[in-house]
């Protein structure tokens, strides 16, 4: 493919340095002066187009053109294989509109070339710097960049024509949410990760038997540290090298869209980690996070936290993830540790942090970038979403930002999460006393676009496996989770679980080693599986339990009181009344048979899904397919009937007639 030739912007380089360094680099540009007005006011959200490294042709030659942004330095140089990694040999020239800016085109130098910057600074530092923008690492523990590009035969068209109905708001909406590591391994001992193309093999066959709606990767950009999960991000712009290549991982996001499966990314732009050749001291300066450890450290994971005041910084960020959903076709972006970025004093004591200009402990920086950071997005690919990790009660997370919101799509429920836990942790014979736990949710479930996670942070550090949180025998274990997962499909809002929970892993969650498959040969954990594939199925193919799942309107409490016997009635409802569905849970371990519950609606109540069921290792104890109402008033209806509610189990009825 011939690459177009560009013009070439004017630049200098101060005379001293000229006659200290002398190479072959030659004056070369991508950037326009709109680009560097766009870059410092903070707008130029395709960062990745100009800066990092490019394969382009000037003056009929193939080469390379690098640019990278440090303000602070007074000579910057391409170090790497071809020139012995020697400093002096191809220094860059700096722009003249003092936008910090360092560039030129290298000839000869093409895709897999690792290099990276030598920066000296103004004040006499030597550094060695990974390119920011950088589309390929070397494989860890190595740290070089590599010349490389997002060129792929996309053959995903049908899917970005009707993402947007797969992403919408009153679509189903179940998550995945995996560790790439860690799902299964490629070889009998553990040791060898699958690639991204091994996994789109065995992946994607898996989630379409499950019933999932989207995958969910905890972060995938390359990172130094395996143990992080990910989270410690060194290379914004790559995907990790750990399993192939940039392409590799575009066919894997190729073979789930054809799928019908969309892809969502964890993003990280609430920190970063130290490492010398990353981010940190970029220049020589504090270029990238606050020169202020009260508001550029991070106490808990020992990082450094962005300086969103800086335009430059914003630019950097946002354009980081415009590029995931323009070059990877990402469909949504889930962000992490958003409450650590809103709060100034967040894990800090008295006096190790700066109020806000008002006094106040809310980080106005960070509030407008994500602000921003959203606007951007939405601006830019209308059919994608948005998702905050955030855990406090910060207002307005998932409201659009013309209405005073942050402008999120959606916001994950900690609230029910920690509570619905807590609440199922407790021995059945003391829920009484925890009701509340239960219930709660729907007092404040909508005030946002809510999802409801159980996620990796619940089942590591000594937290547990889902199903070993749970009191009793094995059966009653299996059976709490059974019915954990009937409240999780069947309350308002999207859904997200953590890989392994699908089948009732028993161990805790290990980034080092695959998942316990082996699990699947019992039938506690093939029953498990089950349910959660009947869980999918029911949650994609009923209007009730999805169109109006962020609308007070879709859910009415019939029995939210009843904690002497632990047992709860809802009703959801969709846009047609015929589509309506009660919910009735039995939270204890003792058979409630001939419970009489309220209905919305006279007629015959078809049993469309009982978690007690044999199939899914339940008890099938009060079998009962069929109800018929009877002109009596109860719990607030004029309809009712008496049903059989099996223990630790849940029932979905339908009217069908």
């Amino acid at each position: 493919m011939k690459v177009p030739k560009r013009k070439v912007a004017k630049t200098v380089v101060a005379q001293d340095i000229v006659q200290q360094y002398d190479g072959p680099v030659k004056p070369y540009s991508l950037l326009t002066d709109f680009d560097i007005s766009l870059f410092r006011s903070g707008k130029h959200y395709k960062l990745y187009e100009k800066l990092g490294s490019h394969v382009v042709e000037h003056d009929g030659v193939i080469g390379t053109y690098f640019a990278v942004w440090a303000p602070n330095a007074n000579y910057v140089a391409v170090i790497s294989n071809f020139n012995g990694w020697n400093k002096s040999s191809h220094p860059l020239l700096v722009r003249w509109d003092g936008s910090g800016i360092w560039e030129g085109f290298i000839p000869n130098v093409g895709n897999g070339e690792v290099y990276k910057y030598f920066i000296h600074s103004n004040s006499g530092e030597e550094l060695q710097k990974a390119d920011p923008f950088a589309l390929r690492w070397e494989l860890p523990p190595s740290t070089a960049s590599i010349v490389w590009d997002t060129y792929f035969e996309w053959e995903d068209q049908d899917w970005m024509l009707k993402r947007h109905q797969h992403n919408a708001l009153n679509k189903p909406y179940s998550v995945y949410e995996m560790h790439f590591g860690s799902w299964a391994r490629s070889n009998e001992s553990g040791d060898e990760f699958l690639t991204y193309r091994q996994m789109a093999e065995k992946l994607v066959p898996y989630i379409v038997e499950m019933g999932f709606t989207h995958v969910e990767f905890m972060p995938i950009m390359e990172h130094p540290f395996y143990p992080s999960w990910g989270y410690q991000i060194t290379g914004f712009y790559a995907a990790t090298s750990r399993f192939g290549t940039p392409q590799d991982f575009m066919y894997l996001i190729q073979q789930l869209h054809n799928a019908d499966i969309g892809v969502i990314l964890d993003w990280v732009p609430s920190h970063f980690p130290g490492d010398e050749h990353g981010l940190y001291r970029f220049d020589g300066t504090h270029l990238y996070e606050h020169a202020d450890m009260r508001k550029g450290f991070h106490p808990d994971w020992k990082s450094y936290i962005f300086n969103y005041g800086r335009n430059e910084i914003r630019a950097f960020l946002i354009s980081n993830a415009l590029f995931w959903l323009d070059r990877f076709h990402v469909d949504g972006l889930r962000v992490d540790a958003v409450a650590s970025m809103l709060y100034l004093d967040y894990s800090r004591k008295a006096g190790e942090w700066i109020p806000n200009e008002f006094g106040g402990r809310e980080n106005l920086e960070a509030i407008s970038f994500l602000k921003d950071f959203n606007e951007a997005v939405y601006k830019n690919f209308p059919d994608v979403q948005t998702i905050a990790e955030e855990s406090t009660a910060f207002p307005g997370v998932s409201r659009p930002t013309f209405m005073g919101g942050l402008g999120f799509g959606m916001k994950w429920m900690m609230g029910w999460m920690n509570d619905t836990l807590k609440y199922f942790q407790e021995d059945p014979v003391n829920r009484k006393y925890h009701h509340n736990k239960i219930t709660f949710s729907t007092e404040y479930g909508f005030s946002e676009n809510f999802m409801l996670p159980l996620s990796h942070d619940e089942v590591v550090h000594g937290k547990k496996s889902l199903v070993y949180k749970m009191p009793g025998d094995e059966w009653q274990q299996f059976g709490n989770l059974r019915v954990l997962l009937m409240y999780m499909f069947t309350h308002s809002g999207t859904k997200l679980l953590f890989m392994g929970a699908e089948f009732g892993q028993t161990s805790e969650w290990n980034f080092n080693q695959s998942l316990d498959w082996h699990l699947l040969q019992y039938s506690p954990h093939k029953g498990i599986k089950e349910l959660v594939k009947t869980l999918n199925r029911t949650y994609r193919n009923e209007p009730a339990l999805y169109e109006r799942s962020f609308e007070r309107s879709g859910f009415e409490w019939i029995e939210g009181g009843d904690m002497v016997q632990s047992v709860l009635v809802y009703h959801r409802m969709g846009n047609n009344e015929d589509d309506d569905l009660v919910i009735a849970l039995n939270l204890t371990p003792v058979p409630r048979p001939d419970y009489r519950i309220g209905l919305p609606h006279t007629g015959k109540w078809k049993v469309i899904l009982n978690s007690d069921n044999l199939n899914f290792y339940g008890s099938n104890a009060l079998i009962q397919e069929e109800i018929h109402s009877e002109d009596k008033p109860w719990q607030g209806k004029i309809f009712s009937a008496l049903i059989n509610l099996p223990p630790l189990a849940g029932l979905i009825l339908k009217r069908v007639l």
